[in-house]
């Protein structure tokens, strides 16, 4: 048990040092340098590169398709399909003018409570951790939408586009891998992983 919990310890500083080289808050995360897109092509290109460019995000969609294998497989197809649904919604809400008190903090303290069902192995409650996923999907979507307010038709909907394929792209192919690797115990040292990144995401909203 000592080593075990040693072993925790050790994976969530890990993680926290590898969040700590490129953590930065959610919503400055963009695609084009700060430029807005001006055509489908650079609004595709942004949407694609946005879920893997800020840490908080991809931290997550790696989670999603984890947590998916703690779930029958109907379950883990509601998970990750849920994610990119609930992420489009959340741009919406931003795109619609709508406030979304906290959405940076949901974002990055997504990232801990990941980790935390993936480390401990939470099984038996694929609806709790559905509607997990999806509230955390309307915060990361809402950040997502920072990067393309006031876009042309034309490029807004190539981003959507973008960043729900590649969302859709990592989860499935995390959970593929995981599943064809068969190895449980990887699922609680990136859970832990995932904790010590989330922690330094969440100490940079507060200390931004």
């Amino acid at each position: 048990m000592a080593i075990k919990q040693q072993r925790g310890w050790g994976l969530i500083g890990a993680g926290a040092v590898l969040a700590g080289v490129g953590a930065e808050p959610a919503l400055a995360h963009h695609g084009l340098g700060g430029r807005l897109p001006a055509t489908g092509w650079e609004g595709l290109l942004s949407g694609l590169a946005h879920p893997v460019i800020g840490l908080d995000h991809l931290a997550f969609v790696v989670g999603v398709g984890l947590l998916a294998t703690l779930v029958a497989r109907p379950w883990a197809v509601l998970l990750i399909l849920g994610f990119g649904v609930s992420a489009a919604l959340g741009t919406g809400i931003h795109l619609g003018g709508y406030d979304f008190p906290g959405s940076e903090l949901l974002v990055t303290a997504s990232v801990v409570l990941a980790g935390l069902v993936l480390a401990w192995e939470t099984h038996g409650r694929p609806a709790l951790l559905l509607a997990l996923v999806l509230l955390a999907g309307v915060g990361h979507g809402y950040a997502y939408g920072e990067s393309i307010i006031g876009a042309e038709p034309a490029p807004l909907g190539a981003y959507l586009a973008g960043f729900t394929l590649t969302q859709l792209a990592l989860s499935v192919g995390v959970y593929s891998l995981f599943v064809a690797l068969g190895r449980p115990g990887w699922r609680r040292n990136l859970g832990w992983l995932l904790v010590g990144a989330g922690l330094v995401f969440v100490s940079g909203v507060f200390g931004a």
